[in-house]
């Protein structure tokens, strides 16, 4: 579908100019770089641009100079006519550079949604507006108005920052790291990342894909494709805005706790994608993934010749998730043979401060035989006697003929600059710090785990929906966006156990609710208004008799009068007191880019300081919902301690995927929340003692 985008025979450029630092005028030259390229200047104003016969408009072009693309550089008015000029001259790829749109207010925003609607009407591919260009060194294209070249690699990058674009070209010219495709976004207006990733998965050329993203224009289409993608090739992620917070006020623990970039790390974890936290770390990861193979374990080795810095390293590979291998009795002995005595033979090797390029040869040879190591990482210190290249030298020949990861950390400035331009000649990234190259080494180890994990995909579940959707509409024809125990029906719909309850609206009703279900019971605040009842006085548990009641009763509107003196209270509910068991918290908030996103976690009070919650985003498989559940960090209170009675996980399973299930078959929930779910012994099941969920109004 993009051939034509990125490897053109022809590209004509409307707006190309013959004034040095124009727009029009960088992007002609960079087009020009390819000699094998027709190039089509189109400017009304002029007969001819750096030697090129120019055009008043692209219809006049003949036919047999059609533009397989166009790259437009005129101002924004002028765009949707220059859209709608190459529609009609057959030009189907365009990439619009030029900059005022919907980043630029309301008026762009129209300007926009008429490129667009024009792109759909003509069949058009559009990358941009607002964007610097692409790049594609396979084909020797550069249309963008980069100032920085782009030199052959297996690196795919896409970027949503013009100026990140334009960085990471800097950084990778002068280090000479290479790139295949190089693609700056834009607005996304109408191709966005989910085309990208499916181009570069069928590129023969590109071995590792990198972003830059601001967002999503599709987020579950893209969990999806990164899902297929990630099986053949490494995506690495960084996703700005973490602390941006949703416009939208919530109103139960999961909204408060689900800022858009749980979300974020839940699609990512859920695509198999890598998620950098900098843009150095996606260039470090970057840099890995293009030049070493996988490790198939994650016992690591450290070489040095500094004692300080294997020690700070092995930290870091502990604070990673990394180890520290143990190396067989034969290795220990063969190491033993040619380094001096005062060396450590053991992991971290110690080859010490005075070692040249031959005990670092022979300890890399060593060490890369021994079964137990899955990856190294090398690091070497400057001493007056240490040859700095003489060490790369050996080290990148190793790097290049190795199955097993070797990363290196020649640590220092001035003195190690000859080692790191020998490892830059070989294409072998130098990492500044210890801990860079156990972060990289770690995204490797990650990503064998990812390329062999097999995806299970979600069960479709039917339940009874049909009453689901007849209480929802109810519901909604209230007026009532918020709605809470009033509503367990809609639980038992979806076969989830609730806890027996009854509603009271009267003192009377209450003491008789309570005596006809039987002591002890609980009775809590019923009222749209209140979203947090402990807050407001709004339980009262362990009632045992009818005074118990009456004065819970009396006492409860009394404490919400106090708190909540609006709040408009329609009654109580009365429960049967449930003991025994430990209370988690089940939650759905609706994120805008990736839809339904599950929370699990420890219930009660106390979840919303704990913050020991995990996410994924629905709807979720069997193993997905088992990982929910055994990833948060107080998961062993669940499963059993000390010889504690280990609570009915399968049930938290199957609730979590009963949730999912109800969540997607109604996009109308904003909001869903269980808190408590009392969880029993194993085999005994777990039961719903409260809900809440909020509506789209």
């Amino acid at each position: 579908m993009l051939e034509k985008m990125f490897n053109p025979n022809s590209v004509a450029v409307i707006g190309a100019s013959r004034t040095k630092g124009k727009v029009g005028r960088a992007v002609l030259e960079n087009l020009m770089q390819n000699s094998k390229l027709k190039i089509i200047p189109i400017n009304p104003n002029v007969d001819e641009i750096l030697g090129l016969p120019c055009y008043p408009n692209i219809l006049d072009v003949p036919e047999d100079m059609k533009a397989d693309l166009a790259v437009i550089v005129v101002p924004a008015r002028m765009v949707p006519q220059s859209i709608d000029e190459c529609g009609k001259a057959g030009v189907r790829n365009v990439i619009v550079i030029s900059a005022g749109f919907k980043e630029a207010g309301v008026e762009g925003a129209r300007l926009e949604r008429e490129c667009i609607s024009l792109c759909e009407r003509y069949g058009i591919n559009m990358i941009g507006p607002n964007c610097l260009g692409i790049i594609d060194t396979g084909s020797g294209l550069n249309a963008s108005f980069a100032a920085n070249i782009a030199y052959e690699g297996n690196i795919a990058m896409m970027s949503q920052s013009g100026a990140i674009c334009t960085v990471t070209l800097d950084w990778a010219e002068r280090i000479g790291v290479g790139f295949s495709k190089f693609i700056s976004l834009g607005n996304k207006a109408t191709l966005a990342e989910n085309d990208f990733l499916q181009l570069f998965e069928e590129d023969d050329t590109t071995a590792v894909i990198a972003a830059y993203l601001e967002g999503v224009k599709d987020g579950p289409e893209f969990i999806k494709i990164a899902q297929r993608v990630s099986r053949s090739k490494p995506i690495i992620i960084v996703k700005s805005g973490r602390t941006s917070v949703g416009s939208r006020a919530v109103s139960s623990h999961t909204g408060t706790l689900a800022g858009s970039d749980a979300a974020y790390n839940a699609a990512f974890k859920q695509g198999g994608v890598i998620r950098a936290d900098s843009l150095e770390e996606m260039l470090d990861y970057s840099r890995a993934f293009s030049v070493c193979p996988l490790p198939e374990g994650r016992n690591i080795a450290i070489i040095t010749n500094a004692g300080g810095l294997g020690i700070l390293t092995a930290d870091a590979c502990y604070n990673a998730g990394l180890s520290i291998a143990s190396f067989e009795e034969s290795t220990v002995a063969r190491l033993r043979e040619k380094l001096p005595p005062a060396a450590n033979f053991y992991d971290p090797v110690d080859v010490l401060g005075d070692a040249g390029a031959d005990l670092y040869e022979h300890a890399l040879d060593v060490v890369l035989e021994d079964i137990n190591v899955n990856g190294i990482i090398v690091l070497v210190s400057p001493q007056s006697m240490t040859d700095v290249p003489g060490i790369a030298e050996k080290v990148a020949e190793k790097i290049k003929r190795s199955k097993k990861p070797i990363l290196c950390n020649f640590a220092g400035g001035s003195r190690i600059a000859a080692g790191e331009e020998v490892l830059n000649n070989y294409g072998i990234p130098n990492y500044s710090s210890s801990e860079r190259a156990v972060a990289s080494m770690s995204a490797l180890c990650n990503y064998f785990t990812i390329k062999n994990h097999k995806t299970e995909q979600p069960e479709k579940l039917t339940y009874d929906s049909e009453f689901a959707r007849s209480f929802i509409d109810t519901a909604s024809a209230e007026k009532r966006r918020t709605h809470g125990l009033e509503s367990m029906d809609i639980l038992k719909a979806y076969d989830i156990p609730v806890v027996d309850s009854r509603i009271a609206t009267t003192l009377p009703d209450a003491i008789r609710a309570a005596e006809g279900m039987g002591y002890p019971v609980v009775m809590k605040i019923l009222s749209p208004d209140i979203s947090h009842k402990t807050d407001v006085g709004g339980i009262r548990l362990n009632l045992k008799h009818a005074d118990d009641v009456e004065r819970a009763y009396n006492s409860m509107m009394s404490d919400v009068r106090h708190y909540m003196p609006d709040a408009a209270v329609t009654g109580v509910q009365l429960q049967k007191m449930v003991s025994g068991g430990k209370e988690v918290i089940i939650g759905m908030d609706r994120d805008p880019q990736f839809g339904p996103l599950l929370m699990f976690g420890l219930g009660g009070t106390y979840v919303e300081f704990l913050k020991d919650v995990s996410f994924a985003v629905a709807p979720i498989s069997t193993a997905e919902a088992k990982h929910m559940v055994s990833s948060i960090k107080t998961y062993p209170l669940i499963a059993g301690v000390r010889g504690e009675v280990a609570s009915d996980i399968d049930s938290i399973i199957q609730t979590l995927l009963k949730v999912s299930q109800l969540v997607t078959d109604f996009p109308e929930i904003l909001e869903f929340e269980i808190n408590p779910l009392m969880v029993m012994p194993e085999g005994q099941g777990c039961v719903a003692m409260d809900i809440r969920f909020t509506l789209d109004s």
